[in-house]
């Protein structure tokens, strides 16, 4: 009985060991980014999901989910989780965003759109914003990305890369000489 107890208490042990060592992206919200960018500005990735979107979810799981991505995320940006029709209040570049028709009863359904959303332009989901350092809008990406389709824009966005591509050929050029550094 007392080597089962043991046993027991030795995979619960590894079990929560493996489970909080598995790597996230560290989200964070949109109050909490104006301060941390104050202090030690970096590129921006928002991500604007809704509760009723399986793309949003398989993103979550399938993209957000890749070690790689995780790690180029975590190294070079702040990122933002933001359900585009929920009822967060937001502070976002000095103005107040609300959702004043959200509908409670719709939570896990299609709802309203959040004001920071259709000030953001947005109007599909997922879609995933980058702002420099800055907090200039560099582009909005709409639609899933699966892991090598987000570590194109991560590459390209992560610093002035974009800049540097004044044409269509230019991009193209990029594209052709990238080389995907993603498992999975």
């Amino acid at each position: 009985m007392q080597n089962n107890l043991k046993i027991f208490i030795c995979f619960f042990f590894l079990f929560i060991f493996f489970k909080g060592s598995s790597q996230q992206i560290n989200w964070i919200s949109f109050n909490e980014l104006e301060k941390v960018q104050k202090n030690n500005p970096k590129n921006v990735l928002i991500d604007i999901y809704t509760n009723w979107c399986g793309p949003c979810k398989l993103m979550d799981k399938n993209t957000f989910g890749n070690a790689d991505i995780i790690r180029i995320i975590n190294e070079n940006y702040y990122a933002v989780k933001f359900n585009g029709e929920g009822n967060e209040t937001v502070k976002f570049m000095d103005r107040i965003f609300t959702n004043p028709n959200y509908d409670s009863s719709r939570s896990q359904k299609r709802n309203s759109s959040h004001e920071l959303t259709r000030y953001l332009g947005v109007n599909a989901y997922p879609s995933t914003l980058f702002f420099d350092s800055s907090m200039n809008y560099i582009s909005p990406i709409r639609g899933y990305l699966n892991p090598k389709q987000i570590e194109i824009y991560l590459t390209l966005f992560k610093d002035d890369t974009y800049k540097t591509l004044k044409t269509q050929d230019d991009f193209d050029n990029f594209m052709k000489n990238f080389q995907s550094q993603v498992k999975g």
